[in-house]
This record gives C-alpha cells, sequence and structure tokens, in this order.
C-alpha cells in the first residue's frame, strides 16, 4: 500500500447521488475547491466519491474535431449532454453505473510527481477490490476512449481511467470506475461522436480509433452485480482501515464561499468552450 494512503484524518464527502442529476461543472469546482483547500492544510486529506448521469465530458482536443457540434448533436439526440473538462485527456462517458472518486492530497510538506499521483490511485482501487486485485493491470488499451498509460484493467479489457487535477499546492487524482452496465456500449457512444466529428478529415492530433470489445464494466468483468452504492460502503470501510479518524463533512459556510468562487470560473469558462464552436 501506498504510504500516501495512510493519513492520521481522512475527510470523506460522499455525492454519489445528490450529483446525479446536476452537470459534473460542479464536480470539477468541487476538486477545485477541495485542492485548494488541502492544499493549503485548511482541510484533511480528502476523498470524494461523484455520479453524473447522462453526460459525455469532452476533452480540450475533442473541442477542437474539426465537426464538433454535430458529434455533440448526436449526444444530445441519445440523451446524453456534454461539457468541457479543465483536466487532461478525451471524451469519457458519465452514467448512473459509473463512480467517479477523487482523492485529494497536500504537496504542503512535499512534493507528489505525477506518476506517484497515479501509482496512489492504482493501489486504491487493488485495495477497493481486493478479490481482483492481483489480475488488475495499469497500462494503456489502444482502442478505449481516454487512453491513457495509467488504464486499468483485467484480461485486456478496461474499467477505468485517471487523471489528476493540480491547484495550490493540492492534488486531486481522479478515477471514473465504470461499476455497472455496459462498457462496450459506452465506448460505442464515443465511438459514433467521433466518427460524425472527425468524417474522415486529416487532423494534426491523432483521436482514438474506439474498438467498444476493449472496455467492460467491473460487474461484467467479475461477472456479479456489484452496485455503485455497495462500492461507495465498501469504500468507507476501507477508509476507516487507512486512517484513524474518518470525518463524514461537507462543506462549511466559508468553504462554500471558496467553491462559489471556482464553480462561477469553471462555469464561465465552459461556456466559452462550448459558444466559441
Amino acid at each position: 500500500m501506498h504510504p500516501l494512503l495512510q493519513q492520521n484524518t481522512w475527510r470523506f464527502i460522499d455525492q454519489s447521488i445528490i450529483m446525479k442529476n446536476r452537470t459534473p461543472l460542479e464536480s470539477f469546482a468541487m476538486d477545485d475547491t477541495l485542492c485548494q483547500l488541502v492544499g493549503q492544510l485548511q482541510s484533511s486529506a480528502t476523498v470524494r466519491t461523484w455520479v453524473h448521469d447522462h453526460t459525455v465530458v469532452l476533452g480540450i482536443q475533442d473541442h477542437r474535431l474539426p465537426f464538433v457540434q454535430e458529434g455533440i448533436d448526436l449526444l444530445k439526440a441519445r440523451g446524453y449532454n456534454a461539457i468541457v473538462r479543465n483536466s487532461g485527456g478525451l471524451a469519457v462517458v458519465l452514467d448512473s453505473g459509473v463512480l467517479n472518486i477523487s482523492v485529494i492530497l497536500s504537496e504542503q510538506s512535499k512534493s507528489i510527481d505525477i506518476n506517484t499521483g497515479y501509482d496512489v490511485m492504482v493501489d486504491f482501487i487493488k485495495l477497493l477490490f481486493p478479490e481482483i486485485a492481483d489480475k488488475i493491470e495499469a497500462y494503456e488499451i489502444v482502442g478505449s476512449y481516454c487512453p491513457g498509460s495509467y488504464d486499468l484493467s483485467i484480461g485486456g479489457k478496461k474499467f477505468a481511467g485517471i487523471s489528476q487535477r493540480r491547484l495550490r499546492q493540492g492534488i486531486a487524482v481522479q478515477i471514473y470506475l465504470c461499476i455497472e452496465g455496459s462498457g462496450s456500449e459506452r465506448a460505442e457512444l464515443i465511438r459514433d461522436f467521433y466518427s460524425v466529428s472527425l468524417k474522415d478529415v486529416e487532423t494534426k492530433f491523432v483521436y482514438p480509433q474506439i474498438q467498444p470489445n476493449v472496455m467492460a464494466g467491473i460487474s461484467e468483468l467479475l461477472n456479479a452485480k456489484i452496485t455503485v452504492q455497495e462500492t461507495v460502503f465498501r469504500l468507507q470501510k476501507m477508509l476507516q482501515l487507512l486512517g484513524e479518524n474518518i470525518i463524514f463533512q461537507s462543506l462549511s459556510d466559508k468553504e462554500l464561499e471558496l467553491y462559489t468562487f471556482y464553480l462561477n470560473r469553471v462555469l464561465e469558462r465552459n461556456k466559452k468552450m462550448l459558444s466559441s464552436k
């Protein structure tokens, strides 16, 4: 287990239900807020769980696709909203079967390099699913959406992707975990989005050639009915083993003021991005 996972106190914020029908932009603002609070030692190290339904989160490069508006229209026709995120990576699908987890740590006493941030999350997920820990591999799954060198997979099928956000000496390591539902169906949606948004136009940036069969949900991989809420309960129990104290604490009034600042910033930025097309 990575030493950064052993904290005296963990703060836990569960937004796996209350955020479901709200925009993920609120979650990005929340992680920015927590980055500053944890980074400036105004909060303990924090774990936050969050779920958003029927949204495709686009990366900066996706926004530059030659026919991206047609792609966004296709997503809307299939019942999905589209937003542009402020951290790296490419398009991902969020729905009620996808659990997002953010682990927020401070660099105040010691800097945490990019790979260390990823390693912390890999260890976190192995602790969360001990029954498959020895089968989980971290390497790029070619043909998946939002491919990266720390894709998590079992038997070549990707079930999770990791990203990072750094701000004010705080780091939010974020993972999307496909728990329930079909990984390949989510991948088909993103494949169709790229097909419509590219139309065989040559671009400098190489977009992924999506192969739906390389993606799966954890329930599919385990051939067992595992739910998002069961996973959240698992996570709570795990945190109690990782730290001496676990604090269940949403934002205070003062922290909410900071959140409002970051939310306005994120909303304004997303509005500019989408209106520029």
